[in-house]
C-alpha cells in the first residue's frame, strides 16, 4: 500500500528546497482560455524549470496561490510539469510583477 502521507512529505520537501534554495528565478503570465491569467515563479533544476509557486486569477475574480505551503484544494494545484519557455504559451514577466499578484 503506497503512503500517501510519506510520499506527500517528500514532494513538500522537494518544492521547500527548490523555494529557499534558489538563487535564480523566471517569472512568466499565461492567458487562459476564459480570459483569466496565471502568474508563475519557476527555478532551474536538472536542466528543467520547475513551477515552485503558481497564482491563478480567474476571470469571476478570486486568486488561488499554489507553493510548497499550499499545493493544492478543490479548486486546483500546484503543476507538476516542468515549464518550456520556448514551447509553452508564456509571455516573461518582471519579478515585481509576479510578487504584486502573489501578495494581494
Amino acid at each position: 500500500m503506497v503512503d500517501l502521507e510519506r510520499i506527500t512529505a517528500e514532494i513538500v520537501a522537494y518544492y521547500r528546497a527548490l523555494d529557499e534554495d534558489a538563487t535564480l528565478r523566471h517569472h512568466f503570465r499565461h492567458a487562459d482560455e476564459e480570459g483569466g491569467f496565471w502568474y508563475i515563479e519557476a527555478v532551474p533544476d536538472r536542466g528543467e524549470l520547475i513551477v515552485i509557486k503558481q497564482a491563478e486569477l480567474t476571470s469571476a475574480g478570486p486568486l488561488h496561490r499554489y507553493s510548497w505551503e499550499h499545493l493544492e484544494d478543490e479548486d486546483g494545484g500546484l503543476t507538476d510539469q516542468a515549464i518550456d519557455p520556448e514551447e509553452d504559451p508564456l509571455e516573461a514577466i518582471p519579478a515585481e510583477e509576479f510578487q504584486r499578484i502573489w501578495t494581494r
